[in-house]
């Protein structure tokens, strides 16, 4: 079955800082736990339990190198919160737009 890529969760992961931290630098250079856990303010099992979280939210995804495994961003599912920013960038814009109108007109209104 294949695996469904939710913007939602994937925002919800991103959610905890260390996580995020986590996110950033698997973001910067593909790397193996320990390389991660490295000046991380945690330990190595809970750097592992939030990788965890990260592929299951389609963020990560992890291939075996020898003794290790080196986890690599997911582009599905970094594809899955840029097409759901995208739906909202739209309304964004034009609600953007419409204040604009108005404090324009608003300022023309005034008397000088």
């Amino acid at each position: 079955m294949a695996k469904h890529y939710s913007a939602t969760e994937s925002l919800a992961a991103l959610g905890d800082p260390t996580r995020r931290a986590i996110f950033e630098r698997v973001a910067a250079r593909p790397s193996a736990v320990g390389d991660l856990a490295r000046g991380l303010p945690v330990s190595r099992p809970a750097v592992s339990q939030h990788l965890k979280v990260l592929k299951e939210a389609g963020l990560v995804t992890e291939t075996p190198e020898g003794t290790r495994r080196i986890y690599r961003l997911d582009p599905r599912g970094i594809a899955a919160m840029r097409d759901w920013l995208d739906a909202h960038w739209s309304g964004a814009l034009q609600s953007f737009a419409s204040f604009a109108d108005e404090q324009f007109e608003t300022k023309e209104e005034k008397p000088k």
